[in-house]
């Protein structure tokens, strides 16, 4: 057989990959974009020159080429909203000796009224499914699902792995992790992916109910039980989740005369109401979340050892965002994408410089703060990307004045120290108004600021 000339070969490749129908699309082992042909990037409307050398999450909406890389497992008709479509993708890793050492994309596009009435059709689809997953929502409380976590990193990776694993069962689930680490978006995504999915899901912040009042609040009253009981009586947070999920969000701040009585109520499986006679069965799924060291409460006798096993029969960390700074260039693409669709701004993108500022930032508040500093700068830029400009002080000034020496934890820990003192410093020294800058909670603030020796 005669060897292909080069020219017969560069021929080759045009017909195939360059003029076709199908969009192409070659990431290295780093997500960044080695190849992409014309019909792609005439989808895009972007020059060759200018997607060649980005990351392919700042030139693909939706993209999971970068995710195909990093986990090595092939991603075959998978449905993709691109530019007001939905297209058909395929993602293939490409291995060398043994190792993944990038990704092949291909996405079905075709201009014709057979492909846009199959879009249309999807499309109407899609929509139906939505609607009755929304009347779902209303009717059950159900807000959130593991398809809403954003995050790629390992870490995110493993504990999604666990919450599939401890989901379907019954056991009780203990939540633990910084404020502003999405527990409440944790704790939704267990009750979906449970068998108890079509039942409540309940949700009792602890710290915010009065003492006086959580044993109405969680357990209900008769009629007449006390001066000014409601006419009829009312339902407590138990009776509300019965057959299905009691989320108990800061269950480190309950106090312990609530402790004792749900501690009876997990152990009998039955409550009684304020100015009831009898017992009411209860059948509910415990999931509790907090961000304080419980094991230092009990020592202290501020939270009841009994209870903590309870409740501790599962344990899942949710880890800080500056533990996996890998997954703020992702996080940060999906908040911008929601607030975007939900203010209407035609905000396109984060432009580069502004991005290295956002992952190399520290994020004491976590993704509750991340999400607060994308929603300010979408209000405040006048561009269709968000630039360094349209970011907070703290973020612009840290980079040049964290001391970038020592291991991984003690660099971040520095920025942490910075972010929290500059807060501090512009607030002139109120911490109410520093924790609101940082997005954090009191607790969180006054826990850093021993931490740090911080006065």
């Amino acid at each position: 057989m005669t060897t292909l000339t080069s020219h017969y070969k560069d021929e080759i490749f045009e017909t195939v990959f360059e003029n076709a129908y199908h969009c192409f699309v070659v990431v290295d082992e780093d997500g960044i974009v080695t190849y992409m042909n014309k019909s792609y990037c005439r989808f895009l409307e972007m020059d060759k020159q200018e997607v060649i050398g980005k990351h392919v999450t700042n030139v693909i909406e939706n993209t999971r080429m970068h995710i195909v890389v990093q986990t090595g497992k092939e991603e075959i008709a998978d449905l993709q909203y691109i530019r007001g479509n939905h297209m058909i993708a395929n993602r293939i890793p490409v291995r060398s000796n043994g190792n993944v050492v990038g990704a092949v994309g291909t996405v079905l596009y075709r201009d014709t009224k057979e492909w846009m009435l199959m879009n249309s059709h999807i499309k109407d689809l899609l929509l139906e499914i939505e609607h009755y997953r929304n009347q779902l929502k209303e009717q059950h409380g159900i807000t959130y699902s593991l398809h809403d976590i954003a995050g790629s990193s390992k870490q995110m990776s493993d504990l999604k792995e666990k919450i599939k694993k401890v989901s379907p069962g019954d056991v009780s689930i203990l939540l633990r992790g910084e404020s502003g680490t999405g527990k409440e978006l944790f704790a939704h995504s267990i009750h979906h992916l449970s068998e108890r999915n079509t039942k409540p899901f309940v949700k009792v912040n602890c710290a915010a109910i009065p003492e006086h009042l959580i044993e109405s609040e969680l357990f209900g009253y008769k009629e007449g039980a006390f001066t000014g009981a409601k006419r009829g009586g009312k339902l407590g947070k138990f009776q509300l989740a019965d057959g299905g999920t009691l989320f108990l969000d800061e269950i480190g701040d309950m106090p312990l005369s609530a402790q004792v009585k749900i501690l009876r109520v997990l152990q009998e499986g039955e409550i009684e109401s304020i100015g009831s006679e009898t017992p009411q069965k209860i059948d509910v799924r415990i999931i509790a979340a907090t961000n304080q060291p419980l094991e230092e409460l009990m020592e202290t006798q501020r939270f009841r050892e009994d209870l903590f096993y309870r409740i501790n029969v599962v344990q899942l960390f949710i880890p800080p965002l500056r533990e996996r700074p890998d997954d703020i260039r992702l996080i940060s693409k999906f908040i911008l994408h929601k607030v975007r669709k939900r203010t209407g701004k035609r905000i396109m993108d984060i432009d580069s410089a502004a991005m290295s500022q956002l992952t190399h930032y520290s994020w004491p508040g976590n993704i509750r703060e991340l999400e607060n500093v994308i929603e300010s700068a979408i209000h405040l830029t006048n561009q269709e990307r968000i630039s360094v400009d349209d970011l907070p002080d703290r973020l612009r000034s840290q980079i040049n004045t964290v001391k970038q020496t020592g291991n991984l934890k003690e660099i971040l820990e520095n920025a942490e120290k910075a972010a929290i003192q500059y807060a501090i410093e512009k607030a002139k020294g109120n911490k109410e108004a520093a924790m609101k800058t940082l997005g954090i909670k009191k607790s969180s603030l006054y826990e850093k600021l021993k931490k740090y020796g911080i006065s």
